[in-house]
């Protein structure tokens, strides 16, 4: 614990009196930090950290590389910018690597008002400080983009947006360069990288040539995670941190379909919400830091339980076999096509599925259809309608309150960019290059009208992708997985104990997220049972 003597030689503190010390030494957090621990993170709510011993840097993610912006010492603080504006941490802090780690303590908003009105000058230092250290940000935020990868390509085109976002979901830094007049027969999007130029590459290709990981380090395996939605990474994050060998097999990018969501807002310990790329890239961040590996653009074409301690082969595309005691399936789901003829012709040229904050700039300005009465498509109707000409929802049903949270609901119904038309879908789908209109039935008039819309979002549900699995992994009727009770009352599961809760038919296979039957379809649950999934592995790994 901290003392007033301890206090008392620190500078900051020289003018507070006595009384006010010993009250603040019980009042503070004194934090021990071995080397490298985070002790603040970027986006974290204010607080004063003042380094008692040892040293700590600040770092900030700056053009996708972290980066040491300042260093502090003994009687130094970090955090003077939260504490002077009110706003969120700006960068982040951790102790140095040096071998003795740091010790620092932590005054919250509370006991820093207190000490400010027993030592007015404290304060004054605080915001002075605050002052030089906002001119270095402001001159770190002024610095160019500094990559080596550039995407060319038209606004709107397909394959252009499905490369751009694709970079954006793994964290890869680039520039883009949008043509309004390409080259007529040219094949887009080209890629440079490094001094080299693709064409119209695969996005494997493009995994290759910006450095991510698409082929796996070893054969074996602890366990093998199938899917990196916030369900899977969280059980990558779980594994690594307990000492498993993980790795994460992901047939696109990190994320899920919660990396596409605009806001979560339901989400507990983000009382301002959190977008779902950002969500993704934090738990992609922390996955990686803790050992875990992370493949992408590879698909599972196969799963073979064998006998012994091998547990079972993950045959990936292309011939790879994994091999591992425990295989946890958290491929989620897909979303639901748009029953119109011809839509395959606009889908990535003003026809998406999902919505993500990187789709704004194919908003700009545009009419936006959206289509669906979900929070995910409440969410994105809210966020567009700061960037799109008009928002328009489309819902089939009476209102929106079978399937939204009422707090969207008051949300939408106090903004005046976004309209919500009831008992309507879409019929047709017109346009040359791109999306020019579409033609809305409405049921209660019995009309069909055409309306101008260059960009619309689907967001009509989702299925379950399971069709390649195995016939010892059960499901359901829709093709969700069983899983605990379920799976043990299928004709599948052979063994006399009863399976984990979230184990499948197949002893080892676990299940978890949306793809799970029976599952709670928000990122919180998919969170939790990625948590728990590792839990159960750790118990059937004890069965060996």
């Amino acid at each position: 614990m901290i003392t007033a003597e301890t206090l008392r030689g620190i500078p900051i503190f020289a003018p507070v009196p006595e009384a006010t010390l010993d009250e603040l030494a019980r009042a503070v957090e004194d934090i021990r930090l071995v080397p490298g621990e985070y002790f603040a993170h970027e986006g974290d709510e204010r607080a004063l950290f003042i380094v008692v011993e040892g040293g700590v840097e600040i770092t900030k993610v700056i053009n996708g590389e972290e980066r040491v912006i300042g260093r502090r010492k003994p009687g130094q603080f970090f955090g003077e910018v939260p504490m002077t504006l009110s706003t969120p941490f700006p960068a982040s802090g951790r102790a140095a690597d040096a071998a003795e780690g740091a010790r620092i303590i932590k005054l919250d908003v509370t006991v820093y008002y207190k000490l400010a009105a027993a030592a007015p000058s404290i304060p004054a230092r605080v915001a002075g400080l605050a002052r030089r250290y906002l001119d270095s940000l402001q001159e770190m935020a002024a610095e160019r983009l500094e990559t080596d990868v550039r995407v060319i390509g038209p606004r709107s085109d397909a394959r252009t947006h499905e490369v751009t976002g694709f970079l954006i979901r793994n964290q890869v830094a680039f520039e883009r360069t949008t043509l309004d007049d390409p080259v007529p027969g040219e094949r887009y999007p080209i890629l440079e990288h490094g001094g080299a130029r693709s064409v119209d590459p695969s996005l494997r290709e493009v995994a290759t040539a910006v450095g991510l990981d698409v082929v796996p380090a070893a054969s074996d395996y602890d366990v093998v995670i199938l899917g990196a939605g916030p369900a899977g990474l969280t059980a990558a994050v779980n594994g690594a941190a307990e000492g498993l060998r993980t790795v994460v097999i992901e047939s696109v990018a990190p994320g899920g379909q919660a990396g596409t969501s605009t806001r979560i807002e339901n989400y507990t310990g983000f009382p301002f919400g959190i977008s779902g790329d950002d969500l993704a890239s934090r738990a992609l961040k922390q996955a990686k830091r803790l050992g875990a590996e992370i493949v992408v653009t590879r698909t599972v074409e196969s799963i073979v339980p064998s006998a012994g301690a091998a547990g079972v082969e993950i045959v990936l595309d292309g011939g790879d076999v994994l091999r591992a005691p425990v295989v946890i399936i958290a491929t989620g789901v897909a979303w639901r096509s748009l029953p119109v003829p011809g839509i395959d012709r606009f889908r990535g040229n003003g026809v998406y599925y999902g919505a993500a904050r990187s789709d704004a700039s194919i908003a700009q300005g545009a009419d936006v259809c959206i289509v669906g009465a979900g929070n995910s498509a409440g969410q994105a109707a809210l966020f567009f309608a700061r960037h799109a000409r008009s928002v328009t929802m489309l819902v089939r049903g009476e209102s929106l309150e079978a399937s939204m949270s009422r707090y969207l609901i008051d949300q939408i119904a106090a903004n005046d960019g976004v309209r919500v038309q009831t008992r309507s879908e879409i019929v047709a789908l017109h346009g040359g290059s791109s999306l020019e209109a579409i033609d809305v039935a409405e049921r209660t008039s019995g009309e069909t009208v055409r309306t101008e819309a260059g960009v619309v979002f689907v967001m009509i549900g989702a299925d379950a992708v399971t069709e390649w699995m195995p016939d010892g992994v059960a499901r359901d009727a829709h093709g969700f997985i069983l899983t605990g009770a379920d799976a043990a009352a299928s004709p599948q599961w052979g063994l006399e104990r009863r399976p984990f809760a979230l184990e499948t038919s197949t002893p080892g296979v676990f299940a978890i997220g949306d793809v799970r039957s029976g599952s709670v379809k928000r990122v919180a649950a998919g969170v939790g049972e990625g948590g728990m999934a590792v839990a159960f592995v750790h118990q059937y790994l004890a069965l060996a």
